[in-house]
């Protein structure tokens, strides 16, 4: 089944994309990757879906409220947003804009991945610093103050569930990487 999106629809979508994300208020739920679709149904009544980034996101409810809020502002009567778990959200998902935005705002965003169309996604867990001529499996995680490759991780949790906490060996600072998922 082919759907169309309608110029209502995408300007709906606009408006409740430019939400800015309750824990990284530097991006948008379009940048994050996190609003799946708006779609105008009979009487005006509003359905905006979106997918959180992990099952247990606190920020879905505030992400929701705020949606309403814009979409209200705007002349919308009926909001519903609606909790959409499949496909599930991946730091794929996070658009091109939104990894510089992280990168500029001082947050490694997460790595490129080569990933499978479906299926489980391996979690691996590994040392806390990169041994001299073992690579990482997805790559460096690169400083976003000086791009040093050298760091270190201090926590795999900082200060949202999402990040990781590492520290550059060169610079010495310490900063949020964005984990992938």
């Amino acid at each position: 089944m082919v759907t169309t999106t309608t110029a209502v629809e995408e300007e709906l979508r606009r408006l409740a994309g430019s939400v800015p994300d309750p824990e990284l208020p530097v991006l948008t739920l379009e940048e994050l990757g996190v609003l799946r679709a708006v779609h105008v149904h009979g009487g005006g009544k509003v359905e905006v879906e979106l997918t959180p980034t992990y099952t247990g996101c606190p920020a879905l409810e505030t992400m929701s409220l705020d949606i309403e809020r814009v979409l209200h502002e705007h002349g919308v009567r009926e909001v519903v947003v609606r909790t959409v778990l499949a496909p599930a959200w991946s730091t794929d998902d996070i658009s091109d804009e939104g990894r510089r935005k992280l990168r500029e705002f001082g947050i490694a965003p997460p790595r490129a991945r080569q990933r499978e169309a479906s299926g489980p996604v391996a979690v691996e867990l590994g040392p806390t610093r990169k041994v001299t001529g073992s690579p990482e499996p997805d790559g460096p995680v690169r400083c976003p103050y000086c791009g040093s490759a050298e760091t270190e991780l201090l926590s795999r949790f900082s200060s949202t569930a999402c990040k990781a906490l590492r520290r550059c060996l060169d610079c010495r600072e310490p900063f949020d990487h964005f984990k992938e998922l």
